[in-house]
């Protein structure tokens, strides 16, 4: 939120399901001068399903971004806003490239960016999705799920959209990238972010 709110970001929707208490608690309504709201997963709906759900507590009809809670990526906002509008996207992901993809989705691209592939079993390409995407509103117009269902962003929600002909992009970067579920990344996640805020404790684990 920090690295998101130094390139402008004014505001957040954050999707919390386990332990959701403690993370409202901590955060409550504002950080930082940041409006927060929150978007609550009672039952596990998925990557797609949970966006569904925030998407409900969005302001407005521009372009937003929604991103991963369990990873860190340096992605430049102003290059890839720019890139998406000159693209005409509906979707732009930022993407990273990988020697051995044995964990991340892989994605693959045509020369204008354009992803032509996008697969939710890792080993597919040398390029990974990282978890940051600039979408449009008219991602959801149309769609055969409502809130409260159950699905895929991946598989579903970016399928759909491809079949119904709005388009996908994806764009690289090669600022840092953090996965918390990896266990050396979850370890030298507070030197990456580089921040006193960030404090791991024994009961987190």
């Amino acid at each position: 939120m920090d690295y998101w709110i130094a390139q402008g970001v004014t505001r957040f929707v954050l999707s919390v399901g386990f332990r959701r208490e403690r993370i409202m608690s901590h955060f409550g309504d504002n950080y930082r001068g940041c409006e927060v709201a929150y978007a609550e997963e009672i039952k596990p709906l998925g990557t797609g399903g949970g966006l569904l759900l925030a998407v409900q507590k969005l302001k407005g009809d521009e372009p937003f971004l929604a991103m991963n809670g369990d990873t860190f990526f340096e992605v430049d906002l102003a290059s890839l806003s720019r890139f998406h509008q000159e693209q005409d996207a509906t979707v732009t992901v930022g993407l990273f490239e990988v020697e051995n993809n044995d964990r991340y989705m892989g994605v693959q691209l045509n020369a204008d960016g354009t992803i032509v592939s996008f697969k939710s079993e890792p080993g597919a390409s040398q390029l990974a999705n990282g978890g940051v995407y600039l979408m449009n509103r008219s991602l959801f117009d149309g769609l055969p799920w409502q809130a409260g269902d159950k699905l895929s962003l991946e598989d579903d929600l970016f399928g759909h959209c491809r079949q119904s002909g709005k388009k996908l992009c994806g764009m690289v970067y090669k600022g840092k990238f953090i996965d918390i579920g990896v266990p050396d990344d979850y370890r030298r996640a507070a030197t990456v972010i580089g921040n006193e805020r960030i404090e791991i404790r024994d009961e987190l684990r």
